[in-house]
């Protein structure tokens, strides 16, 4: 699938986050500047792309990005300002990060809480529209994929390795044997009526 390169003729950095919808882990959002001009073909929405070629993008966004930053926004975090703020702030912390200042901030979604004065525009599914923000996609996701795969080590009743902390039935299921972890978020809906039914 062939992405825009680019939205403008500013210095762009695409953002997107990874995690907003589970149960355990952190949110972690990227920040993405590639060079102007440069065309990566095989960019796409990482929900789309296999983890294997998503690792493999992983190290050639690493490698060619003018800038890119990382922004992690752990679960008690989440608990005290809420996962939409927790997006926010992931990806605020990600920006912090570049080493190179944009003009212009490309964000996934259609809400975003201003960064200082940098001007930015939400693009919706725009992880599948513009290349800045598929490489933002795609380092989010890894980063926490790679995160979830070590918290799994410490508790594999809950088969992180396999759901990254997503509501599947098995990580409910052991939820309500085993219980919650300081990793889980205790405001979500499902541990709210997971620790009532218990």
């Amino acid at each position: 699938m062939n992405l825009k390169t680019c939205y403008s003729e500013q210095i762009e950095a695409g953002c997107d986050e990874a995690g907003r919808g589970c149960l355990a882990g952190p949110v972690v959002a990227a920040a993405v500047i590639l060079p102007k001009g440069a065309d990566y073909p095989e960019l796409d929405d990482s929900k789309k792309l296999t983890e294997k070629k998503r690792m493999m993008l992983r190290e050639i966004i690493m490698e060619d990005a003018l800038a890119y930053g990382v922004g992690v926004v752990t679960a008690s975090e989440i608990d005290e300002i809420n996962i939409l703020n927790a997006s926010f702030l992931a990806m605020h912390r990600a920006i912090d990060q570049l080493k190179v200042r944009p003009e212009l901030l490309l964000i996934d979604g259609n809400r975003f809480k201003a960064y200082g004065s940098l001007k930015h525009v939400c693009v919706v599914g725009g992880d599948a529209k513009y290349q800045a923000i598929a490489a933002a996609s795609i380092l989010a996701k890894t980063t926490r994929d790679m995160m979830m795969l070590e918290y799994d080590r410490r508790y594999p009743m809950y088969e992180w390795r396999k759901n990254k902390g997503y509501p599947t039935p098995a990580h409910k299921a052991a939820i309500a044997k085993y219980g919650t972890t300081e990793l889980h978020r205790m405001t979500f809906n499902m541990i709210m009526q997971l620790r009532l039914d218990f």
